[in-house]
C-alpha cells in the first residue's frame, strides 16, 4: 500500500555538516572532501539501486562527477554558516518495479527542479522496513545557486519559496498518482494532511533505517519515544474505532487486501502486542465485506460505506445519462465551431465530433484522449457554445495542476474538486449553483 511523505531541508555546514560526505552517504560511494581534507567512505552502505546527477542544458560536463560537484559547491561558499544543499526524501509506491519507480523519480526531478535551473543528485534506495516489506525511497539533493558560464551565479532565492515547496508536494502526488493509474494500480496517494483528509490519526515522523539503527544504539531515544507514543495512541483509537482504519485506507484505494490492512495497522500501532488485538478488532468490524479473490489469487475487501458511495456515484451517473437539461441547439453549436475557425482555430474532425458530443447529447458525455490531442482547445469551443446557449461553465479537476491546464487550455474557470467542495461547506456565494443549473466539466489527464 503506497504512503506518502515528501520532506525537504537544507544540509547546511553551520550544522557541521558536509554536502560532500552527505552526497557519499545517499550514493553508497567513496568521495573525496577538498574543504575538510579528508575522503568520506560509505561504500559498505546497501540498498543503493540507482544513482545519477542531472543537470540542466547548458551546465558544465564536469558536473556528472559526484565528487567534482559537490566540492565546486563546498569550494563557493565561504560562510561558517552557509546553507550548501537542499535534501529532499521522497517515498516511491512500493507497488511499482524497481524501474517503474526509478524512471517516476527521474521524470518528477527533471520536471520540477532541473527545468528550474538547479543541478539534482538523484539516488533511490531500495531499504526494508520493521515489517520485512520495501521501503523504496528518493534523495535528491539539489544545488541553491544558478547555473552561470561555466560555474555557479548568485543564490536563487525563488527557490526558498514555501509556495513553492506546496506545489512541489502537490505535484508529486499527482504525478504518482497518475502513473500508478497508468501502470494499472488502483492505489492512490493524497499530499494534505491527515486532518485536511478527515482522518482522525495523529501524524508520526519518519523513521527510516538510519532512525532504527540510531534507536537501537540508544540515539536519538526521545524521537523514537514520541514515535512510539504517537502510534500507541493511534492504535487505542482504532480498537475504540475501528471505522478509523476503514476510512483511512479506503480514501486511497476502494478495496484492499488483508496485507494492505496489516500494513496499515502495523504503522499505527506500538509492538506486536497490539498490532495482534487491533487488526483483529478491525477484521471482526460488520463493517468489512469480503469480495472474493483477485486476478493475483488474493482476497480483497471493502467497506459497507465505501460499496454504498460507488452506488450512489453509478445512480447519479445514470441519472445524468438520461438527462437532456443542458444541450445546445446544434445549430448553435455549430455556429460556434465557425466562428472558431474564422478566428484562426481548425478542428480536426475527431475534435468536431467531440463537441457536437459533449454540448449536444445528455448531462454525461465522456471524451477520452491522449495527451496533446487537443482535447483542451475543443473544450474551449465547447465552453463557447455553453455560454452563447446561456450557461455559466466550470471546470472541476482532482489536482491544481490539471486544474491549471485545463483553464490555460479552455479559458474555463477550474478549481480543484476539494476546493469546490469546501466552498459549497463554507457557504461561498461565488460558489453557489444558479437556479439556471450550470453545465460543470470533470477533467482528468491521460498519458501516453
Amino acid at each position: 500500500m503506497a504512503i506518502y511523505h515528501f520532506s525537504a531541508k537544507v544540509i547546511g555546514r553551520g550544522a557541521g555538516r558536509s554536502a560532500v560526505a552527505a552526497a557519499a552517504y545517499r550514493a553508497a560511494e567513496r568521495l573525496h572532501d577538498e574543504r575538510l581534507g579528508r575522503a568520506h567512505d560509505f561504500t559498505a552502505k546497501a540498498g543503493v539501486v540507482h544513482s545519477e546527477i542531472l543537470a540542466p542544458e547548458g551546465a558544465p560536463e564536469r558536473w556528472r562527477d559526484r565528487a567534482t560537484l559537490w566540492n565546486e559547491v563546498e569550494a563557493g561558499e565561504r560562510r561558517r554558516d552557509a546553507q550548501l544543499a537542499r535534501d529532499v526524501e521522497i517515498a516511491l509506491p512500493r507497488e511499482l518495479s524497481r524501474a517503474e519507480a526509478v524512471a517516476l523519480a527521474r521524470d518528477f526531478v527533471a520536471e520540477q527542479f532541473v527545468s528550474r535551473g538547479m543541478v539534482a543528485d538523484l539516488n533511490v534506495h531500495w531499504g526494508v522496513g520493521r515489517d520485512g516489506e520495501a521501503q523504496p525511497h528518493a534523495h535528491v539533493m539539489l544545488t541553491m545557486r544558478r547555473v552561470e558560464g561555466d560555474g555557479f551565479g548568485p543564490k536563487e532565492r525563488d527557490w526558498n519559496g514555501t509556495e513553492l515547496l506546496v506545489g512541489w508536494r502537490e505535484r508529486w502526488a499527482d504525478m504518482a498518482n497518475q502513473r500508478l493509474a497508468e501502470l494499472g494500480h488502483e492505489v492512490r496517494i493524497d499530499h494534505r494532511s491527515l486532518a485536511a483528509q478527515g482522518i482522525a490519526l495523529e501524524p508520526q515522523g519518519k523513521v527510516g533505517p538510519a532512525g532504527e539503527r540510531r534507536a537501537e544504539r540508544g540515539e536519538d531515544a526521545e524521537r523514537r519515544a514520541e514515535h512510539d507514543a504517537i502510534a500507541r495512541r493511534n492504535g487505542e483509537r482504532i480498537a475504540a474505532d475501528p471505522n478509523v482504519a476503514l476510512d483511512a485506507i479506503t480514501r486511497g484505494q476502494s478495496t484492499f487486501t488483508r496485507q494492505d490492512l496489516a500494513r496499515f495497522v502495523s504503522r499505527h500501532t506500538d509492538g506486536a502486542g497490539q498490532f495482534a488485538s487491533v487488526m483483529a478488532k478491525v477484521e471482526a468490524s460488520p463493517e468489512v465485506v469480503r469480495l472474493g479473490q483477485d486476478g493475483r489469487g488474493r482476497e480483497r475487501f471493502t467497506t459497507r460505506d465505501m460499496l454504498a458511495v460507488e452506488q450512489r456515484m453509478e445512480d447519479a451517473a445514470a441519472a445524468l445519462a438520461r438527462s437532456p437539461k443542458h444541450l445546445v441547439e446544434r445549430v448553435v453549436a455549430e455556429r460556434t465551431v465557425r466562428s472558431a475557425e474564422v478566428r484562426g482555430m481548425r478542428l480536426g474532425d475527431e475534435q468536431r465530433a467531440a463537441v457536437r458530443h459533449v454540448t449536444g447529447g445528455t448531462d454525461l458525455a465522456l471524451v477520452v484522449g491522449y495527451a496533446g490531442t487537443g482535447k483542451s482547445a475543443m473544450l474551449g469551443v465547447a465552453r463557447q457554445a455553453w455560454e452563447d446557449a446561456g450557461y455559466r461553465v466550470r471546470g472541476a479537476a482532482l489536482s491544481g495542476i490539471a486544474a491549471e491546464g485545463l483553464a490555460a487550455g479552455s479559458g474555463i474557470q477550474s478549481r480543484t474538486l476539494a476546493s469546490l467542495e469546501w466552498g459549497w461547506k463554507e457557504g461561498r456565494e461565488g460558489d453557489r449553483l444558479t437556479k439556471r443549473a450550470e453545465r460543470r466539466l470533470l477533467y482528468g489527464q491521460r498519458e501516453g
